[in-house]
């Protein structure tokens, strides 16, 4: 079954590569049979048949993201050894392997694929390409991370080159490779995550004889740990606030210790009289009074009060005349400015 390809280039009547998709990627849909996955891919873990059945007929409803391939050719040229691996396959998988089982495991007969030639310009590049969709992953795995650096100093000559491409320092690539020396069994607990990979790293600069042991004395103390009731240290209580220091008593306020009769006595002094505070009465009972009009001991006189109802109401003059004789000056003033406001 032949591959179906579409290039836009071509399509806009630009040059036609001698090699197709060195300069634009092409979207094909290729059978299986022409496809085969690089052999460099560091992933182990695809999940089980099961798992890879299911992908499968979730790709065969529709597959959003395609596999990225190069050319046998192009492949060849940067590895002449890997022939023998590549077989009879005319394109070979640089990412996208797990998406390859799938569409196998359910009987998949095509896969949707990129055929990109810059992705073998060099080996870094292609290994990069390689390493791109494990380190993407969600549930990426140290060891398999590990492993991609290794073999990208194994194909490049040296850390040295590896540091170069990703603009790292040759200590970032020696930390990735050093969970390598872990022994299979440990490897195994930090791919699943239950040995950290901090304290994986420790333990992998031990001999291998003493690796188990180390993990053993680590799974011992996390465990006494957990065992170790944690206490809070108490919380220090806020000082009580200091009691407002009342402000000291005017002359005119009563103090606690005065008694009532002697608070009495003090408001009386200090307070003036109003004319709400005491019954209306034309009663002079300040010292003003019309010249003259004295005692033979220089004392005004004291007037007799006039009760209200005997006030001669409807005489205005008499009424005024009684004021002007016996209520004080101030006492004038503030009636006369009542009678001609308007709030009575």
């Amino acid at each position: 079954m032949a591959g179906r390809r579409t290039s836009l280039a071509s399509l806009a009547g630009a040059k036609v590569d001698d090699v197709p998709g060195k300069s634009d990627p092409l979207l094909l849909t290729l059978p299986l049979t022409k496809l085969v996955p690089t052999r460099f891919n560091p992933r182990r873990n695809f999940g089980t048949d099961e798992d890879l059945k299911d992908f499968g007929l979730v790709l065969k409803k529709r597959q959003l993201q395609p596999a990225v391939v190069v050319s046998r050719s192009g492949y060849l040229k940067l590895w002449p050894d890997e022939e023998p691996n590549v077989g009879d396959a005319s394109y070979i998988i640089a990412n996208g392997e797990r998406r390859y089982r799938g569409s196998l495991a359910a009987g998949l007969p095509t896969l949707n694929v990129v055929h990109n030639e810059d992705v073998a310009t060099s080996r870094a590049d292609f290994l990069d390409a390689v390493l791109s969709e494990n380190n993407d992953r969600e549930d990426l795995d140290p060891i398999e991370r590990a492993i991609g650096i290794e073999t990208m100093v194994a194909e490049l000559g040296g850390a040295d080159q590896v540091a170069g491409h990703y603009q790292k320092t040759k200590g970032w690539v020696s930390q990735q490779r050093k969970l390598l020396k872990l022994t299979p069994e440990l490897q195994e607990l930090v791919s699943s995550g239950e040995l950290p990979v901090r304290v994986g790293r420790e333990i992998a600069g031990l001999p291998p004889g003493e690796q188990a042991s180390a993990w053993a004395e680590e799974v011992r103390r996390r465990e006494a740990a957990k065992a170790v009731p944690r206490t809070r240290t108490p919380k220090q209580s806020k000082p009580a606030p200091l009691p407002a220091q009342k402000p000291p008593a005017s002359k005119s306020e009563p103090t606690e210790q005065q008694t009532k009769p002697e608070a009495e006595a003090q408001r009386d002094q200090t307070q003036p009289e109003t004319s709400t505070d005491r019954p209306f009465t034309a009663v002079n009972q300040n010292r003003e009074e019309p010249s003259g009009v004295e005692t033979q001991q220089g004392q005004p006189p004291q007037l007799e009060p006039v009760p209200v109802e005997a006030m001669p109401w409807g005489d205005p003059q008499a009424v005024a005349r009684i004021v002007s004789e016996r209520m004080p000056g101030e006492d004038r003033r503030t009636l006369g400015k009542l009678l001609l406001s308007d709030s009575l």
